[in-house]
């Protein structure tokens, strides 16, 4: 008997096996340490819709958060991996490339790893065993992260919230904001922002002829304006959510430029929630955080992660900052809000998943993190010399592991189709980020060195 086509979707996105051997022959030069053992890869599809539950005789009277009502149809990421897993079903040969979620690829290096293994193993021991730990973090990390990354800044171990990664802290910034608030934001921007602002009913209903929510301020955000907004046209918001360097775009404020927000935040007695995911790619001058900004103390937070640097997007470890001097308009600090809001939220990070950050942050750790960074920006070297040499205008990638690539006149979804029925390449819409993002796809960095090449190939073969 034939599975259903709901069953065979099912099993389509619990996991395909695509064989090394199936990708191109081509060798590329890449560290020892970053290369994965050979094996065949699982290519797991995560977050994939639900079919429609079937209708039951019983309902409670509990009723929905007509907030829920208001978001459109599935979160980017899921909804990509549905198609993707439709297209599987299509062709069930296929040796799909994923260059869509930007999530990591490359093992994460033994220096970090072991450091997480004898964490684990002490855990065996009477005397090495921890059970809940601080939910602010432990003390010795959130000095580390302070020492690392804000020495000279002003910015204390007592300002880190540790946490299980950047994500998961936007949507807790947002229950400490609360719904009576109105956001701005890049446009286009990670999709997060806008949707957990929906969530807490700080929003309108979705407009469907501008493709934007109401009581949103979106900034655009093009390579007009150099993917920074003019400020002098943007309303006063509450909160602004400004990431850079930016995903999907790949842009990076320059000083004159953040110098520009925070004063535009202070002028307006605004928030701005700075997304700092990618600080590392940075490889000029631009400010790897808000806080190299005078005055940014006063009107900003700052949120980071492991994730994109270690590859901890599974091992789950981030951290915000937020600094002493912010204070709400009745003059009461923020931090200590937020605080509230953590311990009520939060059992604290993973000791094992700490332990692993102190690794990072080990000599040793930041040399090996700067190294993955480094191959992941290779690889951003050849997909913006794929598309540059197929006549297409590119932008991002020098200071992000993303480029963001124009198709003029044409619609994103359209687009991402188009590639991943002829070259079985995923990607991802621009029109997912925001309205701004129509007529581009983001292309990720993130892969094994043989896919990049092999997607190279696909992709100068399609567009020829």
């Amino acid at each position: 008997m034939a599975a259903s086509p709901a069953a065979a979707a099912a099993a389509a996105t619990v996991s395909s096996f695509v064989s090394p051997s199936s990708f191109s022959s081509v060798k590329a030069s890449k560290p020892d340490r970053l290369r994965p053992a050979r094996r065949a890869a699982a290519v797991n599809v995560r977050c994939v819709s639900s079919p429609p539950a079937t209708e039951t005789s019983f309902k409670t009277k509990v009723p929905r958060n007509a907030n829920m009502a208001k978001l459109q149809a599935g979160y980017l990421f899921p909804e990509i991996a549905r198609r993707r897993a439709a297209h599987l079903l299509k062709f069930p040969d296929a040796k799909i490339i994923s260059l869509g979620i930007g999530d990591t690829t490359e093992p994460i290096p033994d220096v970090i790893t072991n450091a997480m293994a004898e964490r684990a193993h002490a855990l065996s021991t009477v005397d090495g065993y921890s059970g809940y730990g601080a939910e602010q973090g432990e003390k010795k990390l959130r000095a580390a992260i302070a020492a690392t990354y804000y020495a000279d800044l002003g910015i204390e171990e007592t300002d880190i919230f540790v946490s299980d990664g950047a994500k998961c802290d936007i949507s807790r910034l947002q229950v400490l904001f609360g719904s009576n608030v109105k956001i701005a934001v890049q446009d286009p921007s990670y999709p997060a922002y806008v949707d957990s602002s929906v969530i807490m009913g700080q929003t309108g209903l979705y407009q469907e002829d501008v493709q934007k929510y109401g009581n949103i301020e979106y900034m655009k955000c093009s390579p007009e304006n150099g993917f920074f907004p003019d400020l002098s046209s943007v309303p006063r918001t509450d909160i602004i959510f400004f990431c850079s360097p930016n995903n999907p775009t790949g842009a990076a404020a320059s000083r004159d430029q953040l110098t520009k927000l925070v004063k535009f935040a202070k002028d307006n007695g605004s928030i701005i929630v700075y997304d700092s995911a990618y600080a590392m790619y940075i490889s000029d001058d631009s400010p790897k955080s808000i806080f190299e900004i005078p005055g940014a103390k006063e009107v900003a937070i700052e949120t980071a992660s492991f994730s994109k640097y270690a590859g901890f997007t599974g091992v789950r470890l981030g951290w915000t900052v937020v600094p002493k001097e912010l204070l709400f308009s009745d003059g009461q600090p923020v931090a200590k809000d937020f605080n509230r809001i953590v311990c009520t939220c939060f059992n604290g990070a993973s000791n094992i998943s700490q332990a692993g950050g102190l690794g990072c942050l080990s000599p040793e750790g930041l040399k090996a993190m700067s190294d993955v960074v480094g191959f992941y920006k290779e690889n951003t070297k050849i997909i913006v010399d794929t598309f540059t040499s197929l006549g297409f205008n590119v932008y991002g990638a020098k200071n992000a592991p993303y480029v963001w690539v124009h198709f003029p006149g044409r619609n994103s979804w359209d687009v991402f189709a188009e590639i991943l029925e002829k070259a079985h390449v995923v990607t991802t819409p621009g029109s997912g980020f925001g309205p701004g993002g129509e007529g581009f796809v983001r292309v990720s960095a993130f892969g094994h060195r043989e896919n990049i090449i092999e997607a190279a190939r696909r992709l100068k073969q399609l567009y020829k």
